[in-house]
């Protein structure tokens, strides 16, 4: 029997196990944040938001999911509004 785990909050995050293929738009052993995309997760790809500052779909087996505490989450969503609000 499957268990499934429940995440409290939308935002995901991911390590870069490989980037052969995209060296220039990920930085291996890098965290990155994943965005939601059920579409994209059912053909194996994860939408992760990469160097360049934008969200673009990786292979999902580049990336290993990691669960954070969540006031670190917190603070890094909050690093990331602050990043996204300074560039635009």
């Amino acid at each position: 029997m499957a268990t499934t785990t429940r995440r409290t909050s939308a935002s995901r995050f991911a390590i870069c196990v490989d980037n052969a293929e995209y060296p220039a738009s990920l930085e291996l052993h890098k965290l990155y944040r994943v965005i939601p995309d059920k579409e994209a997760e059912r053909h194996g790809d994860l939408r992760v938001v990469d160097e360049s500052g934008e969200d673009y779909l990786y292979p999902a087996d580049y990336f290993v999911p990691v669960d954070l505490p969540r006031n670190t989450v917190r603070v890094l969503n909050r690093a990331y509004r602050a990043a996204s609000h300074a560039t635009a």
